[in-house]
């Protein structure tokens, strides 16, 4: 584990000695705090072998949850592929930040893993929601994730541009859309650059499309006191807020992460 880590550290790989920790685990398949237990045993030929190759994909900068298939969020492991964003802890803002006030119906939009929508219907055991993303593949993903946490049965997955197949209305509607500019997508780490899909990063754009289109479309898609909340990027709060004022938006809130960082926009519908 040491050799481990220090194969990753010399590759650039930030925290290389939990990365190997839990390689290591994956690999023998035991839990991550019961690596220092099975230290002092000899490896199995085959573990070290697979615990090999999972450390060279990692030295590529593979992201750690593809190698796993699986990423903690908000107390829930979700399954996740190279096909959808990896979950962020940055995003449990947004999940704090809905779950303060009540919803009975939940539009996410982009749903990649579903990591948002199936955590807003696991601690609302009485909400409805749908999940809209663009590839087919992620709706896999986010169906599959909404089965293994048991919210299935309250969770509608459909494939869709944005709004375009979306009915109905909603008390809530949450995003984390692309925000990076296609101009800041040469300084992001290769973890996103090169094994994250690209569309769930960038618009291609300034980062700003999609906040555009939710200003725009969302309040036809809100009940009378409906909510909008979207993650942004931690330099897009003025951008972003603006956005929303100027499509008509009454209510136009920034919210900060833990770190105090402008992290989401909540919008509210005009009286």
């Amino acid at each position: 584990m040491a050799a481990a880590a220090a194969r990753l550290r010399a590759a650039g790989v930030p925290d290389p000695a939990r990365d190997a920790r839990l390689l290591l685990a994956h690999a023998a398949s035991v839990d991550a705090a019961r690596v220092t237990l099975i230290a002092p045993e000899e490896i199995a030929p085959e573990i070290a072998e697979r615990f090999d190759q999972l450390v060279a994909l990692r030295a590529v900068r593979v992201p750690v949850s593809q190698l796993v298939g699986a990423r903690a969020f908000y107390g829930r492991d979700f399954k996740i592929s190279r096909e959808v964003l990896d979950p962020r802890p940055e995003t449990e803002t947004l999940i704090d930040l809905a779950l303060a006030a009540p919803f009975a119906r939940v539009l996410d939009l982009g749903t990649g893993s579903g990591c948002i929508l199936v955590t807003l219907l696991a601690e609302r055991s009485d909400a409805t929601g749908v999940g809209a993303d663009l590839s087919e593949t992620a709706c896999l993903q986010a169906s599959a994730n909404a089965v293994l946490h048991d919210v299935a049965a309250r969770a509608q997955v459909i494939q869709s541009d944005w709004f375009n197949a979306v009915e109905g209305r909603f008390d809530l509607i949450v995003s984390n859309p692309p925000y990076l500019a296609i101009t800041e997508m040469a300084d992001v780490a290769p973890e996103l650059r090169d094994h994250e899909p690209r569309m769930a990063l960038t618009d291609g754009l300034d980062g700003l499309s999609v906040y555009r289109i939710i200003a725009e479309n969302a309040q036809s898609y809100l009940t009378v006191n409906g909510r909008v909340m979207v993650e942004i990027g931690w330099q897009q709060g003025a951008e972003v807020c603006a956005i929303f004022t100027a499509a008509g938006w009454a209510s136009v809130e920034l919210a900060h992460d833990l770190d105090g960082r402008p992290r989401v926009v909540c919008a509210a519908q005009p009286a």
